[in-house]
């Protein structure tokens, strides 16, 4: 039986029900149908796909061409689930003519549910904008990957009374510009419950502590596939990188000793082949 997709009402009532939720990636048609296939209620195609994907080393070099050319497959390959389209860096910043002008390509042109952006307080306003303007808005603050940089690299934010007090800021004024949901990145445990608390949308945390409303992880991070590199807050629930190897090399030994194809795998019709020699 199919899940039933989650909507835009729905956040806010899983919120007040106090129903956990989850929230994984994905960036191309196979695994959308993977994850469209389990219960996990949202699909984010972020622009981490410029790492994971596309071999950056950070975010900043992704493009709206990218992310629409991501976002469709996945939105057809997960019909029961929840789609994200990420705003990459530089598509949102100029004004909020800009941002509408982004959000408005992606909806059109992808048909996934809402557009994510990250920042806070400086953002609102052209949040505001968007949202009245009828486009659905799910907020990021705490470490956004987009201007990592300025906060002094991938590091834990709201570390201190001041940082925690500008985060719990940041999530008041996203509220109030209208942004339905609101992911909270790589923030003590404390302060994601203090958040959780001061909102009455839905905090998706990642990296956020046990205390918000819904978890999310990175699909290549919690499988195992993402090579070597695992933030702390990743837990690995498979380990498929591995498997994926162990398959090839099986592939490769058995194709040299001559195992594979054996008549199993292959086309055993008798056909008189006439001698052209």
């Amino acid at each position: 039986m199919a899940k039933k997709k989650m909507t835009i009402l729905d956040f806010k009532k899983y919120k007040e029900e106090g129903r956990k939720f989850t929230y994984v990636t994905a960036y191309d048609y196979t695994t959308a149908s993977i994850v469209n296939d389990s219960e996990c209620e949202i699909i984010l195609v972020g622009d981490s796909l410029g790492m994971i994907m596309l071999g950056y080393t950070t975010t900043v070099g992704v493009t709206v061409d990218d992310m629409v050319h991501h976002i469709r497959p996945v939105v057809k390959g997960a019909p029961d689930t929840f789609i994200v389209g990420d705003m990459p860096f530089g598509s949102y910043n100029a004004s909020p003519e800009q941002a509408i002008m982004t959000a408005n390509r992606i909806l059109m042109e992808t048909n996934c549910d809402c557009v994510k952006l990250e920042g806070g307080v400086v953002m609102a306003p052209t949040i505001r904008r968007m949202v009245d303007a009828g486009i659905p808005v799910m907020g990021h603050i705490g470490l956004t990957p987009q201007t990592s940089t300025s906060l002094g690299g991938f590091k834990v934010q709201g570390g201190t009374p001041e940082s925690a007090a500008k985060l719990i800021a940041d999530a008041k004024a996203l509220e109030e510009a209208g942004v339905f949901s609101m992911v909270l990145e790589c923030v003590p445990s404390v302060v994601g419950k203090a958040i959780q608390e001061a909102l009455t949308i839905p905090v998706l945390g990642i990296g956020a502590g046990p205390n918000v409303d819904c978890q999310v992880l990175v699909t290549q991070d919690l499988l195992g596939m993402y090579g070597d590199f695992k933030p702390k807050f990743v837990k690995q629930f498979a380990h498929v990188r591995e498997e994926m190897v162990r398959g090839l090399n099986q592939f490769h030994e058995e194709t040299l000793s001559g195992e594979f194809p054996s008549p199993e795998y292959s086309f055993n019709k008798a056909v008189d082949i006439p001698k052209l020699y």
